[in-house]
C-alpha cells in the first residue's frame, strides 16, 4: 500500500500582487527545483503569475514555506487568487519557467 505522504499531486495557482518584475518566477523555479517538484510558472499579461505545481504534500508545503525566504529580507507581496488541484502529469522531469 502506497503512503499518502508519498503521493503525487498538482496545484494550479493564480498569484496576484507584486509578482511581476521582482525575479518571482526565477525564485519560483529555484526553490521548486532544489526540493524536486515539477511543473511551469509564467507571467500573464493582465500582471498576474500563472503556476502548475506538481510534488508530495511535503514537497508542496516544503516549497510554499521557502518561497517567502527566497528574495532574503525583502520578499514581495502577493496573494494566491486561485488554487485547483488538478490531474498530475508524468512527463516533466523539472519545474520551468514558461515564457
Amino acid at each position: 500500500m502506497a503512503n499518502s505522504h508519498n503521493a503525487q499531486r498538482r496545484l494550479a495557482l493564480r498569484f496576484v500582487g507584486e509578482v511581476q518584475g521582482v525575479g518571482f518566477r526565477w525564485v519560483s523555479r529555484r526553490i521548486a527545483n532544489d526540493i524536486g517538484l515539477t511543473g511551469w510558472v509564467r507571467n500573464e499579461w493582465d500582471g498576474s503569475v500563472s503556476m502548475e505545481l506538481q510534488g508530495t504534500d511535503d514537497q508542496i508545503a516544503t516549497f510554499f514555506g521557502k518561497f517567502p525566504h527566497g528574495w532574503g529580507a525583502y520578499p514581495p507581496n502577493y496573494t494566491i487568487a486561485e488554487s485547483e488541484e488538478i490531474d498530475t502529469r508524468d512527463d516533466e522531469g523539472i519545474f520551468g519557467v514558461l515564457f
